[in-house]
């Protein structure tokens, strides 16, 4: 089975970063958002692991984890037909004209 680009490890990465990440808002708010989905069945871990892992390569790596939970979230959304792509966009430009680009 060939390695796909989510799978990183054993690989020379480097060293591991652990010092204290303080999370942002929205950082909470994404795992709040996964945890809430979570409990009232709406998504499961495996459908975000797969969504995380049918990103293409370079989308995939140009996202920070929590940027991947959303975009995961999203497309299960989606999939479920919860929301569609269009009132996702929509929404997001409308908080985007309020508050500014993230």
């Amino acid at each position: 089975m060939a390695k796909g680009h989510h799978d990183i490890g054993g690989e020379p990465a480097g060293p591991i970063d652990q010092t204290e990440h303080v999370l942002s808002d929205w950082e909470i708010l994404a795992d709040a958002v996964n945890q809430a989905l979570g409990a009232r069945g709406v998504k499961r871990t495996d459908e975000m692991r797969r969504a995380r892992e049918e990103m293409d390569a370079e989308t995939y790596k140009s996202m920070t984890y929590y940027e991947r939970w959303i975009a995961s979230i999203e497309t299960i959304l989606v999939e479920k037909n919860i929301l569609t792509r269009e009132e996702i966009d929509r929404k997001q430009a409308e908080f985007e004209e309020k508050w500014g680009e993230p």
